[in-house]
């Protein structure tokens, strides 16, 4: 194999590839970049054997092949070479170095036998449909702050996409939730998806796809199968096995008999939620929201640091106190973009829906804490 690229081509696709690589595993070739170059154009594929992730760059191709190399290595070799640096890629005879040269720099790299690099995006993935860039940028956004950390409950570190009807209308519809707050997101049912099954997408998958998703082009193509999921767009392919799991009835969750309305605005709730919850205590972030005619006071004390309050105008027709985590609150409000937020409370220890007045397409939920 060899071949000629630009540092600045080949720098952006190392970025993306680069971090689907984990810095620690006991299987050498996991810690490899494959690149097999064809045609006009470099692949550079990567995987941890549960999400695999491959991009095409242009190159001048003298002589095709495939090698693999560490990935980590590659790319910080690649990143210190200066802007407008032109690099070229030669494989040995017996495929057992790579070298890289640019300039005055030269680099060898022990590679490993292509033959060892696993495949998991082959296969056949029968549904698909696709999504504008934003929209599934906005799905993503509204509901990635509520998957669950805890391995214990593996099939709640994720997000979870259906199919369902909303108002007799066919939607789109993403949930996630750690057991403390719920988000829950939908768009009308986008065309080939009207049948598809519940999945779970995983949530190192989640955070990858998202970052890719802000230079994507305007449409992305998924594609799914019951345990599978590819997305593609440009010259780049995430492929990801599903968490094997069933996700709980969330609807269980969502409270149907509150009856005590509050509306704000979004942006100064957030501020002083952000304020006072500088003196909360560092373990439950806990704040109190008391709701008093047409004032909100937010308030947090603590025994080391002392006490703050901040008083809100709100529209309310509650009179009640109820506590919540201030990180989780503030994930929820910073979401809301429009100009009204409307919480839907019962008692001090029921959950509390939380809104946009202006897009009835989000829905968060969230749990109290006694304080």
């Amino acid at each position: 194999m060899k071949l000629s690229i630009d540092r600045a081509d080949l720098l952006r696709s190392l970025s993306h590839i680069q971090s689907v690589v984990e810095r620690r595993n006991t299987i050498p070739i996991l810690a490899n970049v494959l690149l097999r170059a064809e045609g006009d154009s470099l692949t550079l594929a990567a995987t941890d054997m549960d999400l695999e992730m491959d991009e095409s760059v242009s190159a001048k191709i003298e002589k095709s092949g495939a090698t693999t190399a560490p990935a980590h290595t590659l790319h910080e070799i690649v990143r210190k070479f200066p802007d407008g640096t032109h690099i070229d890629i030669e494989v040995n005879a017996d495929g057992s170095q790579m070298e890289v040269k640019a300039g005055r720099s030269r680099f060898r790299l022990a590679c490993l036998p292509v033959e060892d690099f696993p495949d998991i995006g082959s296969g056949s993935l029968p549904s698909g449909f696709s999504l504008p860039a934003p929209d599934l940028r906005a799905l993503i956004d509204r509901t990635k702050f509520a998957m669950s950390t805890e391995e214990t409950r593996y099939y709640l570190n994720g997000i979870y996409l259906h199919a369902t009807d909303s108002n007799g209308v066919r939607v789109l519809r993403a949930v996630s939730t750690d057991g403390h707050r719920l988000a829950r997101f939908e768009m009308p049912c986008p065309e080939g998806a009207e049948a598809m099954p519940g999945i779970i997408i995983p949530r190192k998958t989640v955070g990858e796809l998202r970052k890719l998703l802000d230079d994507a082009a305007d449409s992305v193509a998924i594609s799914l199968s019951e345990n599978k999921i590819r997305f593609g767009f440009d010259h780049i392919r995430l492929t990801s096995k599903l968490v094997d799991g069933t996700f709980p009835d969330y609807n269980r969750v969502i409270p149907t008999t509150n009856n005590k309305i509050v509306e704000v605005d979004p942006k100064l709730f957030s501020s002083a939620i952000d304020r006072v919850s500088t003196i909360s205590d560092g373990k439950s972030r806990a704040v109190k929201i008391s709701f008093q005619g047409k004032t909100m006071t937010v308030s947090a004390s603590s025994a080391d640091a002392g006490s703050a309050t901040e008083e809100v105008e709100v529209n309310a027709d509650a009179s009640m106190e109820i506590g919540f985590n201030a990180r989780y609150l503030l994930d929820i409000t910073t979401q809301i973009e429009g100009d009204g937020c409307r919480m839907v409370l019962a008692d001090s220890g029921s959950p509390t829906i939380i809104q946009d007045n202006g897009d009835p397409s989000a829905l968060y939920v969230l749990m109290p804490l006694r304080v």
